[in-house]
């Protein structure tokens, strides 16, 4: 693997971390978790997408897609009509990174009242 891949996300980490604060900074953007779990049910088209995603915009969703594409976590089918059908779909490797998403989708949740607590304390100790 290149060493070029990772080099504008994590040019300051080691190595063998690069990789993961790459995936890390990609499924940190606002709209990714939204638009796999879109399609976690089976493929979409575009309008049925966006209509799912409350408040995403044409753009965005676009780029996103793309992003995902580029990634070879989402597959995109073109069908010949008149206007083109096209579907969007998770790929197996966008199947593939559900379980650790929904894993760390628990822990949030099994851990969010905990969190906000020690941010408060936190707040409170830094006035």
């Amino acid at each position: 693997m290149s060493k070029h891949i990772f080099k504008d996300r994590a040019a300051h980490v080691p190595d063998f971390c690069r990789p993961t604060v790459d995936v890390l900074a990609q499924f940190s953007g606002k709209w990714f978790l939204h638009v796999l779990g879109g399609l976690q049910g089976g493929p979409k088209r575009f309008s049925e997408l966006e209509d799912s995603i409350d408040g995403i915009s044409q753009r965005m969703l676009t780029l996103t897609l793309r992003t995902l594409e580029r990634d070879g976590l989402v597959t995109r089918h073109i069908t010949a009509s008149i206007p083109p059908r096209v579907d969007y779909e998770l790929t197996e490797r966008g199947h593939s990174v559900m379980e650790p998403l929904a894993a760390i989708h628990s822990w949030a949740h099994q851990h969010t009242d905990g969190i906000v607590e020690s941010r408060r304390l936190f707040d409170e100790r830094e006035v």
